[in-house]
């Protein structure tokens, strides 16, 4: 058998929960933190801020490709057809979801934790797992508009045939940028998102132009704009010959993951009815102009909710980093700057969208979505009340307890049909914002109590002396 590398050394002989400050813990701010940056939280202000920076401009580059290609379809289909795509769309977030849960926050946790040591090797095998699921994925979509179309073809979008062409080559994108937040390069993330962010700009434009621009020509741009990235950024990309492999380190890995993922597949499925759940409840109890115009609204408040994306790229693998090497206090101590920051730009975005939401509504759709801009400053509440449960949300996941959020999305979804379906119902379009609104205020509320149950021993002593806590993967 090969010689274990000294990463793999240290990790045999202290464990993934032991106290011992692994090697490359210093670039997260973990261990001697305090003395050598006098810092309780262990950040480092100046790379911090540039990291932060970067990883803004990152999110507002992918976002802003994204929400350019649904404003441009807005702008010139249909409200019906703009509907359709909403819902199609809603599908993708869907999967997203999924490939989020089954690969990217495992790797997340785990590479930044307890396998930063052998992290190439974690990455090929994550990698491998990411095509298997990509392909999985994109036979399920297709095999259903296939199936659609054989049952009832005028019943078939095209968005959801451009959705089954390119699932796994957005989902690729997805992985791209987590690695390189992983290896501490925010920089390489914002340079794979400004190439994408030109060449879905360049691909809005020329089939506008052409006139071929529809709800299947979008999925391809977008896929074309990562599949350029990709390709652009292949060489920095942790491949190569790492052996022996990382399944050789660690044969029960598998198990382990799914303990972990687990939870956030079941995550990923009850969350679609915190928001997304309320565009199908709109389609069913309304109809798919209304869809078309719920989305429109909340693609104006959305910025708020990708500056949360942003820092939590940042912010989980270092909550991660410092949970794996048992600081809890830093952990703690990094939370609560999170939630101030997170408060202060949610509350500042509901002022900004208080005051020109209505302008600003009227410039991205040129006049055709004003009739629901009265809307705006009730939906931008919606980051407000749901920012503080999001950072409670990472820190959980940090400390290897998904199965609290999963819970706290399972009574925010349990709001959306007890509350959500009459409000919907009765009020039209604003009784879906008040029922985003509960579902928002409840997802908070259990995370609230996850968070103290979890930490609870921690706030009751000096946390930098309390004992590991029991993860909810293991449990």
């Amino acid at each position: 058998m090969s010689p274990k590398p000294k990463g793999a050394e240290q990790l045999s002989q202290h464990g993934p929960g032991s106290s011992a400050v692994l090697p490359e813990a210093e670039d997260l701010g973990i261990g001697q933190s305090r003395r050598r940056l006098g810092s309780a939280s262990g950040w480092r202000l100046g790379p911090w801020l540039t990291k932060s920076a970067y990883s803004i401009v990152d999110q507002a580059l992918a976002v802003g490709g994204m929400l350019a290609a649904n404003i441009t379809l807005a702008r010139t289909q249909t409200k019906e057809e703009f509907g359709m795509f909403a819902l199609s769309y809603s599908v993708l977030t869907l999967l997203l979801g999924l490939h989020n849960a089954a690969i990217l926050e495992p790797f997340t946790v785990y590479g930044s934790g307890r396998y930063r040591n052998r992290f190439a090797e974690y990455f090929q095998l994550i990698s491998w797992g990411n095509a298997a699921l990509g392909l999985m994925l994109t036979a399920l979509v297709l095999g259903s508009c296939l199936a659609l179309h054989w049952i009832a073809p005028h019943l078939l979008p095209r968005a959801l045939v451009g959705l089954g062409v390119t699932i796994s080559v957005l989902l690729s994108g997805a992985l791209l940028r987590r690695v390189f937040y992983l290896q501490r390069k925010a920089n390489l993330a914002a340079a794979a998102s400004l190439i994408f962010f030109l060449t879905v700009g360049c691909g809005l434009w020329l089939t506008n132009r052409a006139h071929r621009l529809d709800s299947l020509s979008i999925f391809l741009i977008l896929a074309a704009g990562w599949f350029v990235a990709g390709l652009s950024l292949a060489g920095k990309l942790p491949f190569g010959k790492t052996r022996p492999t990382f399944l050789e380190y660690e044969p029960d890995y598998w198990r382990e993951h799914w303990k972990y993922a687990r939870w956030v597949l079941l995550t990923a499925l009850v969350f679609q009815l915190t928001t997304q759940g309320y565009y199908w409840l709109v389609a069913a109890l309304l109809s798919v102009r209304d869809v078309a115009e719920l989305k429109a609204v909340t693609l104006v408040v959305a910025p708020a909710d990708q500056i949360f994306i942003a820092l939590n790229y940042l912010v989980l693998p270092l909550l991660s980093a410092h949970y794996a090497a048992r600081k809890i206090g830093q952990l703690l101590s990094a939370w609560k700057w999170y939630a101030i920051a997170i408060t202060a730009v949610t509350m500042a975005s509901f002022l900004f969208i208080r005051i020109f939401g209505k302008a600003l509504t009227h410039l991205l759709y040129g006049g055709r979505y004003d009739d629901v801009a009265s809307l705006l400053t009730l939906l931008a509440l919606l980051p407000a009340v749901m920012g503080v449960g999001h950072t409670m949300n990472a820190a959980l996941k940090a400390a290897e307890s998904p199965r609290l959020v999963f819970c706290a999305y399972l009574a925010s979804g349990a709001v959306t049909f007890v509350a959500g379906v009459p409000l919907v119902a009765r009020f039209g379009l604003r009784g879906a914002v008040y029922g985003m609104l509960l579902s928002g205020a409840s997802y908070t509320a259990a995370l609230t109590v996850g968070f103290v149950m979890t930490f609870r021993r921690q706030l009751r002593q000096p946390v930098d002396a309390a004992p590991p806590l029991e993860t909810g993967a293991h449990a």
